[in-house]
C-alpha cells in the first residue's frame, strides 16, 4: 500500500506544471519589446493626398464626438445606478414625464447629427468634383485584372498579380508584399491632380488604395469619377474592395508616385515598348519561342480559371487538357480568345481577352494550348493570324 501512494506521487510530479514554469509565459508576454505589437495600429494608413487627409481628419472628429456621447451617456447611466439605487428608508420619486428633458434629448442629437454631416457632405461632393484636373487616366476592371489607359499620351497596359504560383500553393517563402504585388502599377506623376475614370467589363469591382483616400466601384455599364493628387512619391499598395468572383483576392492595385520628370521618361520608355510591341507582330515566331512566351500569358490570364496545370476546376471552369477547342480548329481557338464563348455545361461563360492581350500574346498562348497539356497539336499560331481574325 505504501509503495502504491509512492508510485501515484512519482505520477502525479511528473505532470505537474511547476509554478515558476506556469509564470513564464504570462512574464515574456508582459515583457515582450514594443516592436512586437507595432503591426496592431490604432489608425488610419498615412495618407499621401488632399483627400485622404480630408477623410483622416473627418474621421477623427467624428471619433471624437462619438467618444464623448459614450462618456456623458454611460456616466449618466452609472451615476443614476448608483445614486439612486434601491436602498432601505428611501422612498422612490414618481413622475411621469419631463417635458423640458424630452425636447433636450431630441434637439441635441439633432443638432449633433447636422454638424457631422455638413463636414461630411462636403467632403463627398470634393471627392468627385474632378475639375481642373490635368491628366486622365481609365481605369477598367477584369476578372481579375486592372487595365490602365492614358488617352492623352495614346498607351496602356495590363496590371496583374505578380505573386509567383509557386508562394500561392506554399511551394516557396512568401515576401513581404505577398498578394499584393503587380507585373505593372499604375505610374501617376506628384503634384498634378488626376482625373481617374472607372468601369468595368464583366463584375462589380472596387478599386480602393487606403493611403489616396479612394474607394470607388467599377460597375459594368456606368462611368464613375474620381480624382488625386498624390504628394509624396512612393509605392501605395491596394486591392479589390467588392467580392467579384472565384480568384478575388488575387486581384491588387498597386500606384507608384513618381515626380514629374520621371514620369515623362516613364511615359516615354511606355511608347518605345508600345512601338517594339507594333514590330514583334509583324515577325514570324518560332515554336519555341511562343511557348516560352505562351506560359506567361497562361499563368497571368488563364490559369486562375483553368489551372496551372490545364485541368480546370470540376463543373465551373472546363479544362483545357483534352479540350475540344483546344484539338479543334485553329480558327475556333483564336476566335473564342478573342471574343469569349460560352462554356456549355459549365456556368462560368469564357469572356473575350482581345482588349486585354495583343496579337503577339493571343498567338503564344493559343500555341501553348494547343501543344502543352498533353493536347500535342503540333500548331504554331502566327500574330498575322491573330490580326487578322480581329
Amino acid at each position: 500500500m505504501r509503495g502504491g501512494r509512492h508510485e501515484r506521487r512519482q505520477r502525479r510530479s511528473a505532470f505537474a506544471v511547476r509554478p515558476e514554469a506556469a509564470r513564464a509565459p504570462v512574464f515574456a508576454a508582459l515583457t515582450a519589446p514594443a516592436a512586437a505589437f507595432a503591426e496592431y495600429g490604432m489608425n488610419l494608413p498615412t495618407p499621401v493626398t488632399p483627400i485622404g487627409q480630408r477623410i483622416l481628419d473627418l474621421h477623427n472628429l467624428v471619433l471624437w464626438i462619438c467618444a464623448v456621447i459614450f462618456l456623458l451617456v454611460f456616466g449618466a447611466i452609472f451615476y443614476s445606478i448608483v445614486a439612486y439605487r434601491r436602498r432601505p428608508g428611501v422612498e422612490p420619486a414618481t413622475f411621469h414625464d419631463n417635458v423640458q428633458l424630452e425636447a433636450l434629448w431630441t434637439i441635441v442629437p439633432f443638432l449633433i447629427l447636422v454638424g457631422m454631416a455638413i463636414p461630411s457632405t462636403a467632403t463627398l461632393i470634393d471627392m468627385t468634383d474632378v475639375r481642373g484636373s490635368k491628366m486622365t487616366v481609365h481605369v477598367i476592371g477584369y476578372q481579375w485584372r486592372w487595365q490602365y489607359e492614358y488617352p492623352e499620351h495614346e498607351i496602356g497596359y495590363l496590371s496583374t498579380l505578380a505573386t509567383p504560383r509557386e508562394q500561392i500553393a506554399n511551394l516557396a517563402a512568401k515576401n513581404e508584399n505577398y498578394l499584393i504585388e503587380v507585373d505593372n502599377p499604375l505610374v501617376l506623376p506628384t503634384g498634378v491632380k488626376v482625373r481617374l475614370i472607372l468601369t468595368s467589363s464583366d463584375v462589380i469591382h472596387a478599386w480602393w488604395v487606403p493611403e489616396l483616400g479612394i474607394k470607388a466601384d467599377a460597375v459594368p455599364g456606368f462611368i464613375r469619377e474620381v480624382w488625386t493628387r498624390i504628394d509624396e512619391p512612393g509605392t501605395y499598395r491596394g486591392v479589390c474592395a467588392e467580392f467579384c468572383g472565384r480568384d478575388h483576392a488575387f486581384m491588387p492595385i498597386a500606384v507608384q508616385a513618381v515626380t514629374p520628370g520621371d514620369f515623362e521618361r516613364w511615359i516615354a520608355g511606355r511608347k518605345q515598348q508600345a512601338a517594339a510591341a507594333a514590330t514583334e507582330a509583324e515577325k514570324t515566331w518560332s515554336r519555341e519561342d511562343l511557348m516560352e512566351r505562351g506560359k506567361q500569358v497562361y499563368q497571368q490570364v488563364c490559369a486562375a480559371c483553368h489551372g496551372p496545370d490545364g485541368k480546370g476546376v470540376p463543373g465551373a471552369f472546363p479544362p483545357i487538357a483534352g479540350s475540344a477547342i483546344a484539338k479543334g480548329p485553329v480558327s475556333e481557338h483564336v476566335g473564342s480568345v478573342l471574343k469569349g464563348r460560352n462554356t456549355g455545361r459549365f456556368p462560368a461563360p469564357m469572356p473575350p481577352f482581345g482588349q486585354q492581350l495583343s496579337d503577339v500574346d493571343v498567338a503564344a498562348v493559343v500555341t501553348l494550348e494547343r501543344n502543352g497539356f498533353g493536347n500535342d497539336r503540333g500548331d504554331v499560331v502566327q500574330p498575322a493570324q491573330v490580326k487578322s481574325a480581329r
